[in-house]
Parts: C-alpha cells; structure tokens; sequence
C-alpha cells in the first residue's frame, strides 16, 4: 500500500528541521541530530504515565551501565522486560524509546529496565551486547530488589535494540545465563547483507537510508568479519532451536523489512514460536512514534499479547 497519511504528514515536518543525512556527519552531529528529532516529536505528544521511574547506575564488565527502571501501577511481583535502545548501535540514549518503555510496562504490567550502553565507534562490537547481556543478568540476579519474577523475562528494542534484544537472547541460550521467555525485535537489524530487495527499494526516502546504514555498520564492527559474527549478524547463527519465543515487527517500507522477515521465518523453521507482522505503509522506528501513528499504539498492543502469552499471564 502506499505511505500512511500519518507518516507522509510526520516526514513532512521532520524534512523542514533541515538535518543533513547520518552518513555524511560525524556521530556527534548524528547524535544532536536525533536529540533534536526527539525533542521535536516530543511537542506532539504526551507520555503515557506509569507508577514510577527511577533511574541508577548498575555495575558492567567494562564499567557502570546506566539504567532506567519503570515500574507499572499494579501489585505484587512483576514480570521482567529488558530494553535496548535504537540509534544505530551509534545514537540514542534513555530517552530514545521512553515512549515504548512506558508502554510495555503499562500494557504488561511488567517493570521495564531500560539499558544505556556503550555506543560505537567509541566501542566497537561487542561492547554494546555484552553491556546488554551484562545489565540482563543483574537485573535477575536482582530479582528480589526490583520486586521481579526470574522466570519471567523478555527482551526487547528497536532496529539496534532489536538486534540487541536477539542477541542478547542468544548470548542467555549459549552461556546458559537467563532464562529469557520471549524476545521483540521492533524493525530489527538481523544481517550484514545490503543488497536485499528492500534494501535497494526503500534505499532513500523512508526515513532510514541504505547509506546511513552501512555508515553504522561500519562504526559498530568496522568493515572485517566482525560483522559476520552471530552474536551481530544474527541470522548467521549455527543454529537458532532453543531461543525463546519472539514477536518480529516489520515495516513494509523499510531496508531492513526483508531480512527482518527472513529471520522470522529462520526462526519458525528452527522450532522458535514466532509472530512476524509487516506493518502495511509504515516506516523504519514507526513504533516509536506512539501518539502520532496508529501503528505504534497497535505493534505496542501486538508485542505486549505476545510476551503476555509467553509469560502465561
């Protein structure tokens, strides 16, 4: 189908911002781009609320990991969701998808622990999945602390964070760390691979650009065979049997759509129980735009069911 409305109005407004494309800038002006891009999306919306927000720092392999931990208004013992920021595995921050963390929580009823690791080319791969993992693994080590059920635990993120949340997965599979019910992949990066069809179709004018991406993959694991790794190149994995359930969030007009559903489909044929949905006329990171299209609020509704399902609750 054609670009919804929503977004053909919203790519209007941002374009009028005058940014200059990631690729052609040095991360620090990607970085005050996406400030800028943020705070400007922030004036069309209001946060949903949620009980509390508390925000700490937690001990890593390489150093203190910051964190934000949301806490739903609901009693008891909570589910665990683990989230990973987009950006690139280059940009973003806590406040990258606030709008994703409060709607989880609030849909799941669950505590969300939002993850601040290290960016790239600062640190290349692996430090942001070890951060990932690492912040995992406190969290259910923490279990009593932050008042959650070890059992019951999902990852989650967007593009980056989405890739992060796979891996992440994998690393709990492979170490025999967490035991990890349900992983999201939000438009998710799954492969060093640029010449997909959707990465040639949707490789301008859709927000996400081939060109940037290569630039972040270039920042993140350089141009050797890092970027091949499974714990990055997920659907590179020996095998995939053994992950936990996961919900795949594509989007129809977006370069990374076609692997995104390869991986889903990878998964299945593993044995992994997996719902993979391209959202019709939608772009890369439309999820995060909660408030400002529909199809934001409906993917939240869709990974929330899922790690619900998972979760047994």
């Amino acid at each position: 189908m054609p670009l919804h409305p929503q977004v053909v109005e919203m790519m209007a407004k941002t374009a009028e911002l005058g940014l200059s494309p990631t690729n052609e800038g040095t991360p620090e002006e990607a970085r005050r781009n996406s400030i800028i891009t943020r705070e400007f999306t922030a004036k069309l919306t209001t946060p949903e609320p949620v009980d509390s927000i508390e925000e700490r720092t937690i001990p890593g392999s390489a150093g203190e990991i910051p964190v934000r931990i949301y806490r739903p208004n609901a009693e008891g013992v909570r589910p665990l969701i683990m989230l990973y920021h987009g950006g690139g595995w280059v940009v973003g921050d806590l406040e990258t998808e606030d709008a994703a963390c409060r709607g989880l929580c609030n849909r799941v009823g669950a505590v969300v622990v939002s993850v601040d690791y290290r960016l790239a080319p600062e640190t290349r791969y692996p430090g942001a999945v070890e951060d990932c993992y690492a912040a995992t693994v406190w969290a259910v080590e923490h279990a009593d602390e932050l008042g959650v059920d070890p059992s019951r635990v999902a990852t989650s993120g967007t593009s980056a964070g989405g890739n992060l949340s796979g891996a992440v997965a994998m690393m709990a599979r492979d170490r025999g760390g967490p035991s990890i019910a349900h992983q999201v992949l939000f438009c998710p990066v799954i492969d060093a691979e640029f010449d997909r069809p959707s990465y040639i179709a949707n490789a301008t004018d859709y927000g996400l650009t081939r060109d940037s991406m290569l630039w972040f993959w270039d920042h993140y694991t350089g141009t050797g065979d890092d970027r091949y790794q499974p714990y990055v190149s997920l659907i590179r994995a020996e095998d995939l049997s053994g992950l936990p359930d996961a919900t795949v969030i594509a989007a129809e007009y977006d370069p990374l759509l076609d692997e995104a559903v390869a991986y889903g489909e990878a998964l299945k044929a593993a044995g992994v129980k997996t719902r993979c949905t391209v959202y019709e006329g939608m772009v890369h990171g439309f999820n995060g735009r909660v408030g400002i299209y529909d199809a934001a609020d409906d993917a939240l509704d869709e990974a929330a069911a899922g790690i619900k399902e998972s979760f047994g609750i």
